[in-house]
């Protein structure tokens, strides 16, 4: 149905809360780059209206530290453009601050907590190679 998937890995080490923040802030970066995901609005039956939604499925994985690094490698190298969480970020409290405290780390040396990219179905399988399905 789709010739693009969008994926968004997450380090396996990190807390419930974790997960959920690093994949809301990665999911955002996804759909301002690609907004035609994002459908129509929801409607109930009372007729109250929601939030649209992405039409796209989104997988999520996990890896280890090494294989987060990997996965930011190869993203880099494919010419994607990704969303990335690094740990840093969890120590920052807006977005100036979060924009500022990744500025200090260059792909070598980033603590990449999560990453998220949407290219097509054989490329972000390429990249994100050796990620699990999140339990």
């Amino acid at each position: 149905m789709f010739d693009t998937k969008i994926a968004i890995v997450l380090r396996n080490n990190l807390a419930g809360w974790q997960k959920l923040n690093v994949t809301a802030f990665l999911s955002t970066g996804i759909a301002a780059q690609y907004p035609e995901i994002i459908g129509e609005p929801y409607k109930d039956r009372a007729g109250n209206l929601f939030n649209a939604l992405s039409i796209q499925p989104i997988i999520v994985l996990a890896a280890d530290e090494a294989t987060m690094s990997t996965i930011h490698r190869r993203a880099l190298e494919r010419d994607v453009t990704s969303s990335v969480f690094i740990e840093e970020m969890f120590a920052t409290g807006h977005d100036a601050a979060n924009r500022a405290v990744f500025a200090e780390y260059a792909p070598d040396d980033a603590k990449v907590v999560g990453i998220a990219v949407r290219a097509d179905k054989k490329v972000v399988d390429k990249i994100t190679k050796g990620a699990r399905m999140q339990a």
